[in-house]
């Protein structure tokens, strides 16, 4: 790869920065779903990811197409309160960052700053990632899946699906599906999904390149849902993408429970990150009951 940046000296993340990142985000074994490479190498063209070193530390700032700046939190040994403040500082006085800030900041790294009287430290409800235990997506026991064993059956009794691994010769056809699934959702007229449409081209066109495994759900010879995860530490996979055909009732349920079960059976838990404040979304990540929520919190200087 090239030259490792260093602090101050950010560039944006690339595909062959992917060892370098890769291996200090899994030493820090995260708990929350945006420190994977793939979360930051797929999002970059929206949210504009740089990133650089410092010392021991991994340091990530993004700068948004609305015009929002702000960091995540510095990845690496504690303690990091005073590379949080140098970082701060410098979104003030380098980016002109009027408020600066560090957000979707886990317990662990707050922890640290509880008991500094720089910091103020609140929590972001709209960023917390679901949790849930990967044997209950598997089996869906008990009342409380009672209705998603009910999305299934009625799913089986009306299609005849097969679950395949995503291949390389695959990536085409799920490109295909997905450029068919924003003409439906209309996502031209979204900025949001439009930055979505990107991450999940930006993932699928580089999936050698990537720690990412898939699944898709083929009826009658077409791609009709597909979905992309990874491990996010030992104990825990990161569900990135999930996509399935809308007409078809119960196809959601369907790619997820198979997911689960060919890809993560012997993971203990799943990561289906957050709901960023849409109700429909955080209505539907409720409804398969998580074991609990990963909180994450914003951290601004208590004299901005």
């Amino acid at each position: 790869m090239k030259n490792v940046p260093r602090f101050p000296n950010f560039r944006p993340v690339e595909i062959s920065d992917a060892a370098e990142i890769s291996s200090r985000l899994w030493n820090n074994q995260p708990k929350t779903s945006e420190l994977t490479f793939t979360n930051l190498f797929i999002w970059q063209e929206y949210y504009r990811i740089n990133w650089c070193l410092k010392g021991d530390h991994l340091l990530i700032y993004c700068s948004s197409a609305d015009g929002i700046c702000y960091a995540l939190e510095p990845v690496g040994p504690p303690p990091r309160t005073e590379i949080a403040l140098r970082l701060l500082h410098w979104l003030r006085t380098d980016m002109e960052v009027e408020s600066p800030h560090i957000e979707r900041a886990d317990t662990r790294f707050t922890s640290e700053l509880a008991d500094d009287n720089r910091f103020i430290i609140s929590p972001a409800r709209e960023h917390f990632d679901y949790l849930y235990r990967t044997n209950d997506l598997i089996h869906l026991e008990g009342r409380n899946y009672h209705s998603k064993r009910n999305f299934i059956n009625t799913f089986n009794q009306s299609y005849k699906s097969e679950y395949q691994d995503i291949k390389p010769e695959n990536v085409k056809e799920c490109l295909d599906f997905q450029e068919a699934w924003c003409r439906y959702h209309r996502c031209e007229e979204d900025m949001g999904l439009m930055g979505e449409w990107s991450a999940i081209r930006r993932a699928l066109e580089n999936l050698g390149d990537l720690n990412l495994v898939g699944g898709i759900i083929v009826i009658d010879g077409k791609v009709q849902a597909f979905t992309l995860g990874e491990k996010l530490n030992r104990e825990t996979a990161v569900v990135h993408i999930e996509k399935a055909n809308p007409e078809m009732r119960g196809l959601y349920t369907v790619i997820n429970q198979q997911f689960c079960e060919h890809a993560w059976a012997d993971m203990l838990c799943i990561n289906r990150e957050q709901d960023l404040g849409e109700e429909g979304l955080r209505n539907a990540k409720l409804s398969y009951h998580p074991t609990r929520m990963i909180e994450k919190f914003t951290i601004t200087l208590k004299d901005a």
